[in-house]
């Protein structure tokens, strides 16, 4: 294995030079190839220099062609289909990888020390230098820039010129609150974020039609001979709009809940509420519900940060197209603007039917085909009230060699949800929260569950609780009721023989009655393409059991059942962490770190089966199949279908690393390392090795491989190619370590592991 490494190395060496001496003879006679500039700066030590230093190096064009291990590939792949017949791989190699060659010529260091120079004075840095020397050689050529940066002008005193208008009051009592405070350096781009700080604080004073390029920055630096200081006045432009220098009040409301440009003639009756006119026609939307919504009050001076978010709350309803805030503006009185508000919302369908034939990948690493159906009837009670009835088959595996891949599932479901856009208490609960207004969700159903013709079962749940959105970032639900009633209607003669041999896995069967109280916490800025560092946080909270055993107590016989099911008590936390650090929009390094612990409670000595953690898979350790780790250092003597219901357990504890890279139009590719494993809480005479110890990091499972992901905008298709580094189910000495034995088939039937998914596993 080792001589096959030196050699495909040694034909890569080989590869890589060739393509560098023939970039040598294409580039034409009198060009030189320009191969980058560096730029050295000398400058004082000034608090936050290293944005400036940034901005100074972004200057520096254009940008040379790049290079893939040292060399010139993309530029090698454009000079290739040049030729008189380049051929159909030479014409695909420039499509998707050429580059056009980047010449001396086209570089102006002139153009760019003048940028220099320029960008410097924005920040503060007067009377700089900037020179530069070019280097060339046979064929290339560089450019080295050098900038002398002295000390920056800092600010003395800031202050309005003049403050005889009311708006000039105002401006006034907002400088309070400036960044620019005596010792700031002067900056261009924060006099600019000033300016828009003012505007905004200004129409939140009720400045409707104020503009920021009403306002004029002078800078007068003649105030020391030897201090660089500078005088910072601020003024209002001269002959600026009248109506701009006027508070605005909002006189008239009107809502039209069921506006279309089609009905806009039609007879409508007016319903007065709250100073808010309502106008339509028969009643599509309780004025009084509706009302909630609307942050705007008559008499009150425009707000503009109401104004957003009442559309904001309008449309989280969930029942409109659009949502349409129009202000009008009315005759001056009194030294003061007027406007009429208007609210134009367009309804949505009152009633759907919607058919989905979907690719599914769930959390517990099943994929495979399902079909949905969805009955909507929005506006139920003429409230903003939603219920969907949603029926669904799903069939689902995993792809997976070995033993284990024959193991599949069938499931049948119905559900019925009912959801009011506010909060239903059994005392009133006039809400304002400001972003979007929590819904209240009450859902019913069941589900039928065939998993391998090894059982069945039939689940019964029902649950009541509130979800919303505290911004645009962070989600919440709670859910104070939470019913599951799970009846295992079938089980083979193999699964009542793995339920025997393990009393903890029969327990766990056994606790068919789960009454709890759950609570989800997600903060994501991970999907927003333009952010460099992107993270989500979320935590889950499940308790079950404490109110049945209350009961239990005190009308029962203690034993740990509620009308003869036997209901299961714990607690349960989980953590998850992802951090993307984004290079471009097409390269990414993607993390994850989850960890999660179940705890049985009173009679209870393990979680029920549906809520234990397991590790391996598509989504998880993707080198080891389907629940094939852990937990902790135990292995079951056979890797089967039997020993799937085996490795389970009450703490997980798993983290990922995945290098996200583009390679063909909509087929980008991975590189990913898993880590991790879980483990039980008690010992468990038929799980040796399984419950946690101070010694869980020596029994954590590594793997290793590659993917490729079909990425078309709204679906990923996933391969991924994995291998174990590290198993933890072998003898302390010989965890680490793999043979790499590729020519060997009974290797790669071992350690080779091929994984289908639909999405990204994290």
């Amino acid at each position: 294995m080792m001589r096959i490494n030196k050699s495909i190395f040694l034909c890569l060496a080989c590869l890589f030079s060739a393509v560098g001496c023939q970039i040598k003879k294409h580039i034409p006679e009198g060009e030189l190839l320009y191969t980058g500039a560096t730029l050295d700066i000398e400058a004082p030590d000034v608090k936050d220099f290293k944005s400036v230093e940034e901005e100074l190096q972004s200057l520096l064009r254009p940008e040379p062609n790049s290079k893939f291990l040292g060399s010139y590939f993309g530029l090698w792949a454009y000079y290739k289909s040049q030729k008189e017949k380049p051929g159909f791989i030479n014409r695909f190699l420039n499509k998707k990888f050429g580059e056009e060659p980047v010449y001396f010529s086209q570089v102006n260091p002139e153009r760019t020390e003048e940028l220099i120079l320029n960008r410097l004075e924005n920040r503060g840095f007067f009377y700089g230098t900037a020179s530069s020397e070019s280097i060339s050689g046979e064929k290339f050529a560089e450019v080295k820039y050098s900038a002398k940066v002295g000390r920056p002008y800092v600010l003395k005193e800031f202050k309005l010129d003049r403050d005889s208008l009311q708006i000039e009051h105002d401006i006034n009592s907002l400088l309070a609150d400036s960044d620019f405070q005596p010792g700031s350096r002067f900056d261009l781009n924060s006099l600019n974020k000033e300016r828009e700080r003012l505007d905004s604080e200004l129409k939140q004073k009720g400045y409707y039609n104020f503009n920021n390029d009403f306002l004029i920055f002078e800078a007068d630096t003649n105030i020391s001979d030897s201090a660089r200081q500078f005088n910072l006045y601020l003024r209002l432009k001269n002959n600026i709009p009248e109506n701009s220098t006027l508070k605005y009040q909002v006189d008239q409301i009107k809502v039209y809940p069921n506006y279309s440009l089609d009905n806009e003639n039609e007879p409508v009756d007016t319903v007065h509420l709250d100073g808010k006119e309502f106008l339509q026609g028969t009643v599509v939307f309780k004025p009084e519900l509706l009302n909630d919504y609307i942050l705007i009050e008559k008499g009150e001076m425009y707000d503009p940060k109401n104004s957003r978010l009442s559309s904001n709350r309008l449309s989280s309803i969930g029942n409109y197209k659009y949502v349409n805030l129009r202000y009008e503006e009315m005759d001056f009185k009194d030294s003061l603007g007027h406007l009429a508000a208007s609210f134009q919302l367009s309804p949505m369908t009152k009633r759907s039917v919607r058919a989905e034939l979907l690719g599914v990948s769930k959390s517990n690493n099943f994929a495979g085909p399902a079909l949905n159906l969805v009955f909507r009837n929005r506006n139920l009670f003429k409230g903003g009230e939603n219920f969907n009835i949603s029926a669904n088959i799903g069939y689902e595996f995993q792809i997976a060699g070995g033993d284990r891949s024959g193991l599949h599932s069938l499931e049948l479901g119905l559900k019925a949800d009912l959801i009011f856009p506010r909060v239903i208490f059994f005392v009133p609960i006039k809400e304002k929260f400001s972003y979007s207004v929590p819904k209240t969700k009450i859902s019913v159903g069941t589900e039928y569950l065939s998993r391998g013709g090894l059982y069945q079962l039939n689940s019964l749940f029902t649950s009541y609780g509130y979800f919303w959105n505290a911004n645009k970032f962070a989600y919440h639900e709670i859910n104070p009721i939470n019913i599951n009633i799970v009846n295992l209607t079938k089980s083979s003669p193999e699964f009542d023989e793995i339920l025997a041999n393990n009393p903890f896995l029969q327990r766990s069967f056994d606790q068919n009655f789960i009454v709890g109280i759950n609570y989800i916490f997600n903060y994501n800025k991970i999907n927003d393409p333009i952010r460099k560092h992107g993270y989500f946080f979320g935590l889950g909270i499940d308790f079950a059991g404490n109110l049945m055993a209350g009961i239990d107590n005190l009308f029962g016989e203690n034993n740990g059942k509620i009308l003869g099911l036997e209901y299961a008590r714990y607690g349960k936390f989980d953590f998850d962490f992802r951090y993307h650090f984004n290079f471009n929009k097409n390269q990414t390094i993607a993390t994850r770190l989850f960890a999660g612990i179940g705890v049985p409670i009173g009679n209870s000595s393990s979680l029920p089966y549906s809520k234990q953690y397991f590790s391996g898979g598509p989504n998880s350790i993707r080198a080891f199949r389907i629940r094939s780790i852990g937990p902790g250092s135990y292995r079951p003597e056979e890797f089967n279908n039997d020993s799937y219901f085996d490795q389970s357990g009450d703490i997980r504890l798993e983290g990922n690393i995945e290098y996200r890279f583009p390679m063909v139009s909509f087929l980008k590719g991975a590189l990913f390392m898993d880590a991790g494993n879980i483990w039980l809480m008690n010992e468990n005479e038929a799980l040796p090795g399984g419950k946690f110890s101070s010694s869980w990091w020596n029994e954590i499972a590594v793997g290793t491989g590659f993917g490729l992901r079909v990425d078309i905008d709204f679906f990923v298709i996933r391969f991924d190619l994995a291998t174990p580094l590290r198993k933890p189910f072998l003898e302390e000495g010989q965890r680490w370590g793999n043979t790499f034995d590729v020519g060997s088939k009974t290797w790669r039937r071992e350690n080779l592991i091929f994984n289908f998914a639909i999405g990204y596993p994290f």
